[in-house]
């Protein structure tokens, strides 16, 4: 009866979200409690101290150890690997012992609790050598201990400070049948374990199958060069969408193919009585003009001129290909004065952090108070309408920009934040779904400078320089209308999809513990 529910839970289960990793787990609960083969015998727990020596670790000097495998095989926890450890280091003052036929477990740091079979080797500090004594087979031990320690790395003590003494080990407690329960368990949980191996694998197989497709169908797409072959791809795309995007891992996806399109004009029509963007353009120089007349503006320095050569893609009709800085009228940063560590409070001035700009959202508590001996600078302080980009940030969020809808007053830019002012005959949000695009992307990595990917940078100048395809003033809006429309239509479907899989998950916790109750009940 037992194990016939275990089996339809594989095919029930192993699809949810999770589902593998919980059915091994129930696995593992089941062999340490004696329900996982019929016939067992009903036994109480005994303490682990009672049928198991235990070899805590100790660490030969640093200057004796090696990794050119000189001396004894010498295993930290660094070296677990899925089920012995690797051979990555070796010492030649080997001081505590494991023996093939122990099982290891890491006692200090953060993978504590993490389990090896064991091997003739030296061991550090960090790990310990259980050695089964007559009544305990080294594998059984090894399942067994499975519920114990993933309770364990569940809890407070997995953290990167935890230990595990050897006092803690004596009292584990644990079910000790008679041997050949213990090798029948045993050939089970492997039976078990192999069929959980097959289902990873035949899910990894099926999930990456779609990852190409959907990646290939959401590339072609965007490349198509002609509206026919833009037609026959978009079809495909909507005959396929159901198994493309059934996971919510696909729409991030999605919402760049769309981001795509957009500045290549796919998603809005073109309109005959529209201005062209060129007329847009010189309106903007004559706007720039009068500013610098004005000493609003400096003069900025000339950029040279971008054609159509710069994209991948034609440019739709009344289109100009122009640089991101002859449609800016001006890109300045704000300041770094020395701020408190802690956020601002009340009416406090507040000084934003990098992380105030992240994936097209503008988040104002990500701030830090300023002081109130230092005089807050008027012109940083951020405004709604304000268009803001990272100017430092990791390579994925280095110049990823903002159009701020709403915020509390009393914060300021900081240095790593620039503002960028646009003129009226250019629609700022339109430019912020270009900048965050993935050709804007691409355009970033390119130029960004910094040798860590914990921290990139762009100057103003290499802003500037981004060549793009600037639709006249009214399709720009138009565009926005419809990427607004398809990204919340996005949202919609993510959410669903995130609903679907957080039902499948409560099913498949329900249906776990049904299980365990259905064969205690079996068991008593």
């Amino acid at each position: 009866m037992m194990q016939r529910t275990l089996f339809r839970a594989f095919e029930q289960l192993a699809d949810a979200p999770g589902g593998v990793k919980h059915l091994r787990e129930l696995i593992f609960e089941l062999a340490a409690t004696g329900r996982l083969v019929a016939g067992g015998m009903q036994l109480g727990n005994e303490l682990l101290g009672n049928v198991a020596e235990f070899v805590m670790g100790q660490a030969p000097p640093g200057n004796e150890c090696n990794t050119t495998g000189k001396g004894t095989l010498f295993v930290k926890a660094g070296e677990f690997g899925p089920l012995y450890p690797v051979h990555e280091a070796w010492t030649d003052k080997p001081l505590k012992f494991a023996k093939l036929g122990d099982v290891l477990i890491c006692v200090v740091g953060a993978t504590v609790g993490k389990l090896n079979l064991g091997i003739d080797s030296a061991i550090g500090r960090s790990v310990a050598a259980l050695r089964p004594g007559e009544r305990l087979r080294t594998k059984y031990l090894y399942y067994v201990l499975m519920p114990y320690v993933l309770r364990l790395r569940r809890g407070s003590r997995g953290s990167a400070q935890g230990v595990i003494g050897k006092d803690d080990l004596g009292k584990i407690q644990i079910r000790v049948p008679l041997l050949p329960e213990q090798d029948g368990i045993v050939a089970k949980v492997d039976e078990l374990m192999a069929l959980c191996d097959d289902l990873e694998a035949r899910q990894t197989t099926r999930s990456e199958a779609r990852r190409r497709l959907h990646a290939a169908t959401l590339h072609h797409v965007t490349s198509a060069r002609s509206p026919s072959e833009l037609a026959a791809h978009w079809s495909r795309l909507r005959t396929h969408f159901d198994p493309l995007h059934a996971t919510p891992d696909s729409i991030p996806a999605l919402r760049q193919t769309i981001l795509q399109l957009a500045i290549q004009g796919r998603l809005a029509t073109q309109s005959p009585e529209d201005d062209s963007a060129g007329t847009d353009i010189n309106r903007i120089e004559k706007e720039r003009f009068r500013l610098i007349q004005k000493q609003i503006l400096r003069p900025a320095k000339p950029l040279a001129e971008a054609d159509a050569g710069d994209f991948d893609f034609d440019l739709p009709s009344g289109w100009a290909a122009t640089r991101f800085g002859v449609v800016a009228l001006n890109i300045v940063a704000g300041s770094s004065p020395n701020c408190l560590s802690r956020r601002r409070e009340g009416v406090e001035w507040g000084v934003l952090k990098i992380s105030a700009v992240s994936w097209d959202e503008f988040d104002p508590e990500e701030n830090k108070a300023l002081p109130a001996n230092v005089e807050p600078d008027p012109d940083d302080e951020v405004k709604p309408g304000d268009f803001i980009m990272s100017r430092a940030n990791t390579a994925e969020l280095v110049a990823k920009s903002v159009v701020v809808r709403e915020t509390p007053p009393r914060l300021l830019l900081n240095d790593k934040t620039l503002r960028v002012r646009f003129s009226e005959h250019t629609e700022s949000r339109f430019l912020n779904l270009l900048n965050n695009s993935p050709y804007a992307r691409a355009y970033y990595a390119r130029v960004a400078s910094g040798t860590s990917a914990s921290m990139k940078n762009i100057g103003r100048e290499g802003i500037a320089t981004m060549p793009i395809a600037l639709p006249p003033l009214a399709e720009q809006k138009r565009i926005v209308a419809k990427v607004e429309q398809l990204l919340a239509l996005c949202d919609e479907l993510e959410t669903r999809l995130k609903d679907a899989d957080a039902r499948r998950a409560r099913l498949l916790t329900a249906a776990i513990h049904d299980i365990l109750q259905t064969t205690h009940a079996n068991k008593n």
